[in-house]
């Protein structure tokens, strides 16, 4: 034969598993509103970054590039293009085209910068020769520090 339980036990029993539902429950939705709102938040708000605003980078080593060929290299949020002419020095410009802003490229067999969107053309300069690119591109100073290319962007006026 069992005992009674007392009421009041009882009761204080009830609530305090009613406590922990609730607890569990509003946990479980709170996290749930934080796992749709923290991506959301994190592509709307962008990630700092200290090179953005960089005008000097380290694009490639002396060694690593041969004569008459080319490198894209990362120059803050948008990529370069380091080239070595024939002759052995080097050239830097934006790798982005002036036209949609797709990656341009070193084409060796024609010795021209390619953007292989149009089908545009600069020639070693960074002079737009032939397609819809509107402008040239931007052209970077290089310079070595010991077997270190160093691309900078160049002073306005």
């Amino acid at each position: 034969m069992t005992m009674p339980s007392h009421p009041v036990a009882e009761e204080s029993r009830a609530k305090s598993r009613r406590r922990f539902i609730q607890v569990v429950l509003g946990s479980g939705i709170v996290a749930s509103i934080v796992s749709f709102l923290y991506p959301a938040l994190r592509y709307m708000i962008p990630p700092t970054t200290g090179e953005l605003g960089s005008d000097t980078v380290v694009a490639g080593n002396a060694k690593e590039l041969r004569a008459n060929s080319g490198k894209i290299f990362k120059f803050g949020s948008k990529p370069g293009l380091l080239i070595r002419l024939r002759d052995g020095s080097y050239r830097a410009f934006s790798a982005t085209c002036t036209h949609l802003n797709c990656n341009v490229q070193y084409r060796a067999d024609m010795q021209r910068i390619w953007c292989a969107c149009h089908n545009g053309m600069f020639d070693l300069n960074g002079r737009n020769v032939s397609g819809p690119p509107p402008r040239p591109l931007e052209d970077y100073a290089v310079h070595l520090r010991g077997e270190d290319i160093v691309v900078q962007r160049k002073k306005a006026g």
